[in-house]
């Protein structure tokens, strides 16, 4: 704020100069007490200037006055972690979505498409976000590639890399620190890149799925002062109570919120405590919201909807040391959203630095944002592939063995855990045609420069028919594909090169349905609307394949993700995530040949 304008602010305050905008008759939820009363708010230009209690208020002037009719009124809501990516949408399309619900601020660790276009990546997120009727902060990932030595990304960033990206425009601090493991045990690597963030004084997100203990102590003496990894209560209080930031998470596939309210509802709403929406899909985004979807689930699970509020509005801004946002009070930016409830948290109007931007679920105006050249480029590298690349060669020409394989543990999880499963093999090629609770997946590198397959045995994926492939695949985002049988995988694969990235379904060796994302083979160029009837229509053709996950389209994305346990595959094999070691698929004896 210039001394100009705080001279002029002032004068508003003192009732010396006539505010922009007053909002009148609204219940206040002032965040700072935890009250709920009814207030007067006077709005000169971006900021707010005095907040009165309407029986304090006898004299209104205002250039406009627009009577809220009791309606709630709480500060813009801030989603504290979020991958915009996993949208499927641009940073503009992006916030056409989540303004409308109420979201004015976000904190986004862009880290799958610097994963694929490296600090090019970063800076096309930076850029396409300039300019837009809401806050977009960003992080600058600290893992690319998730865990060096296990999987091959796009791209690698060093710690000079890294702090270089800590002077862009809106970088707020270090991505969630994913390898757990090499802060754990100080890897150099990782020491390196968390210190160059804490010289720098800037944040450090964390990442710590399942850390407790000792474990849990180590990881924040090494410096990540946050997690949005807890699955359940216990493990998120006892996080809470060694003092990170616990962001409790409502992705589509992940859904978090109400395991942990129902054992923290029990103590003091703490301060550190916030919510944020992680990997949403443009579909959930439309139908249920963003962090407001958070905040209604968490109040339906037992916290105070007060609390709730605080957990998407000051507990965030603080935690990033965001400043004059996350309260409605003098002094602070105009961030205002009004509510018809604060049970199903339905966002009516959305006030962005003073303006109104969104209106019963609509903006108010058009973003705008014209073309970049990354969103030109192609970022599929596939080899000529054939048929034998899909199928799994074993160390016996005919007979069974033992195959180390990948196991979820439930329909809904990203946990997962390491079994040795007997399976048939036949002309020197494992067959689980007779085994339906198995399907094949099968990891290609699909960067510039590296030709690596590694295939695997999935258990509990449930995809019954068909096959299905995606180049949106945490967190390297090589080209995924869960089939039956090796024909539908080969057809995929040259699908995928064709269109130039995106997820594609086949069965009995036709193509039933493909989802363009030409920008880094994650982006679609269209709008939130159109995007969320193409996956709602694959979602569909998933489901009556097999699979049982609430977000079919999201599951493929989520079995290369080699930082949450207990294993995983990469282009580089079967990866055990604890011990950070590549697993051989075979154990040579005891092999019993049956025919």
């Amino acid at each position: 704020m210039k001394l100009q304008e705080r001279k002029e602010l002032v004068e508003v305050a003192l009732g010396k100069r006539v505010a922009d905008l007053v909002l009148t008759n609204g219940n206040l939820i002032n965040v700072f007490t935890g009250e709920i009363y009814k207030a007067n708010i006077y709005i000169y230009k971006e900021y707010i200037a005095n907040v009165i209690p309407i029986e304090e208020d006898t004299f209104i002037i205002g250039e406009n006055i627009v009577d809220l009719k009791g309606k709630y009124v709480a500060p813009g809501f801030i989603d504290s972690h979020v991958h915009i990516e996993s949208s499927h949408l641009t940073p503009n399309n992006f916030a056409e979505v989540v303004i409308p619900k109420g979201t004015t601020t976000i904190i986004a660790d862009p880290h799958e498409i610097a994963n694929v276009l490296g600090i090019d990546g970063v800076k096309y997120m930076i850029e396409k976000s300039k300019g837009l009727p809401m806050n977009q902060y960003f992080l600058i990932p600290s893992c690319v590639p998730s865990v060096l030595g296990l999987e091959n990304a796009g791209a690698e960033f060093t710690p000079n890399d890294i702090k270089n990206m800590f002077n862009l425009e809106r970088v707020l601090g270090l991505g969630e620190v994913m390898d757990f493991m090499g802060v754990i045990n100080q890897s150099k690597r990782m020491t390196k890149i968390i210190d160059v963030a804490i010289r720098k004084g800037v944040f450090v997100q964390g990442h710590a799925p399942g850390l407790k203990g000792k474990a849990l102590a180590g990881y924040i003496c090494g410096g990540p002062i946050s997690c949005h990894e807890s699955t359940d209560g216990i493990e998120a209080l006892d996080k809470l109570r060694k003092g990170m930031f616990l962001d409790a998470r409502e992705s589509s596939i992940s859904k978090n919120i109400t395991n942990i309210v129902k054992v923290i509802k029990t103590i003091k709403a703490p301060r550190n405590l916030t919510l944020c929406t992680d990997d949403r899909e443009a579909g959930d985004l439309l139908k249920e919201g963003s962090v407001n979807h958070c905040a209604e689930v968490a109040v339906k699970a037992g916290l105070d909807a007060v609390d709730a509020i605080k957990a998407i509005t000051l507990n965030p801004a603080q935690e990033y040391k965001l400043d004059k946002i996350g309260a409605i009070a003098p002094g602070y930016f105009a961030d205002i959203v009004v509510l018809d409830s604060i049970r199903d948290f339905n966002v009516v109007k959305t006030f962005f630095k003073g303006k109104l931007v969104a209106k019963d679920g609509k903006l108010v105006e058009e973003i705008t944002s014209k073309i970049l050249e990354v969103e030109e480029l192609n970022s599929i590298h596939l080899k000529n592939l054939k048929l034998e690349d899909f199928m799994i060669k074993a160390p016996i020409e005919n007979g069974e063995l033992e195959i180390e394989a990948l196991v979820y543990l439930n329909k809904n999880d990203l946990l997962t855990e390491r079994k040795k499963l007997k399976v048939k093999v036949l002309n020197e090629y494992v067959d689980i045609s007779d085994s339906p609770e198995l399907n094949y997946v099968a990891i290609i590198n699909r960067h510039k420069k590296i030709d690596n397959i590694s295939l695997g045995v999935v258990k509990n994926f449930h995809l019954k028919k068909g096959a299905v492939g995606t180049t949106y695949s945490h967190d390297s985002h090589n080209l995924t594909i869960i089939y039956n049988n090796p024909l539908e995988a080969l057809i995929i694969s040259e699908k995928i090169k064709e269109i130039g990235g995106g997820i594609v379904v086949a069965e009995k060796a036709k193509i039933l349905k493909e989802l363009h994302l030409p920008i880094a083979g994650m982006l679609s160029k269209n709008s939130a609307e159109v995007l969320s009837d193409e996956i709602e229509g694959m979602n569909s053709i998933l489901k009556e394949m097999g699979i049982e996950a609430e977000s079919p389209i999201t599951r493929p994305s989520t079995i290369a993700l080699i930082v949450i346990p207990d294993v995983k595959i990469s282009d580089l094999g079967l990866i055990d995530v604890k011990t950070q070691e590549i697993i051989k698929l075979f154990d040579e004896h005891g092999i019993n040949n049956i025919f």
